[in-house]
């Protein structure tokens, strides 16, 4: 593989190593790389350990120029009792990485989230906005976000937000299945968001990443809605005929409290990509691929 270089430096943007590659992100970047045809290699438990630097240290060697982290502990709920284990991964482990980074001069992309702002808003939060999390997964996304910062490391750090795939578990594909069979559902309207493909997510990261852009962005499909709106459309696509009601998070109790309005500013990510597609747009594609079974 010859990979793909900067258009400013002339450097290839390879080697890559893909942290969490067997994950629904790391998947999309795994199958983008080895279309674009660029030397990467995907690391995932048990070969590598990212809560250890030492493991860190003896499966990421110099010669490395970037590190995708796809890994995250993102059960929301879960996190509401084991804040600490969250804290480990979304937070202990991305600042070993970062270092990681320092040491051997490479850059690192690393996802956060939505989650670290508080939903009070009534417009879209600017990735400068200050992070106010209103739950423990917000919180140890939060605290990776502030270790990247204090490292001085080169890196990207992009939030995004309701992500599906084609492939593992979603809302996209449990909205499929439940739609498919029961004949009724309760869907929360008052929690609005921007979906993101993660194809289109890993293919705008990289496409900052040659740009040579670095700090914070933030990288969603173009438009907005409620989770209700978004279960409408997943049923349209595919074909079914569930009955689905709009109710509220208070009827829809949850362990872990919800940010309300949780859309994220892309303008800045536009200002240098162009506009995002919109999320009916990539939602379609996504669900075109997907194995009639699945559908």
């Amino acid at each position: 593989m010859t990979g793909e270089t900067d258009p400013s430096t002339g450097q290839s943007v390879g080697p890559v190593i893909v942290v969490g590659a067997l994950g629904m992100l790391g998947r999309a970047w795994r199958e983008l790389l080895q279309t674009r045809g660029i030397e990467h290699t995907g690391l995932d438990l048990p070969t590598l350990d990212i809560t250890d630097p030492d493991s860190i240290a003896g499966h990421i060697g110099t010669g490395v120029r970037t590190i995708v982290n796809c890994v995250a502990f993102t059960d929301v709920d879960g996190a509401e009792d084991r804040e600490a284990l969250a804290h480990k991964l979304n937070a202990q482990a991305v600042g070993h990485l970062a270092d990681r980074c320092k040491k051997i001069g490479a850059t690192m992309i690393h996802y956060s989230t939505d989650y670290v702002f508080d939903g009070q808003a009534d417009a879209p939060y600017p990735t400068d906005h200050p992070r106010s999390p209103v739950n423990a997964y917000g919180r140890t996304k939060a605290e990776g976000e502030k270790l990247i910062e204090a490292s001085g490391c080169d890196y990207l750090l992009i939030r995004t937000s309701w992500l599906y795939a084609p492939w593992a578990r979603n809302f996209v594909n449990g909205m499929i299945r439940l739609t498919r069979e029961r004949d009724e559902l309760q869907v929360v309207d008052d929690q609005r968001g921007r979906p993101t493909s993660a194809q289109h997510l890993a293919a705008s990261s990289l496409a900052l990443l040659k740009k040579m852009e670095r700090g914070p962005f933030h990288v969603t499909d173009g438009g907005e809605c409620s989770w209700y709106g978004f279960a409408c459309e997943i049923r349209r696509l595919a074909g079914n005929r569930c009955d689905i009601k709009p109710c509220t998070s208070e009827q829809f109790k949850r362990p872990a409290p919800r940010p309300a309005y949780s859309v994220l500013d892309i303008s800045k990510a536009e200002s240098v990509l162009g506009p995002m597609p919109d999320w009916k747009h990539n939602l379609a594609a996504v669900i075109g691929q997907m194995e009639p079974q699945s559908v």
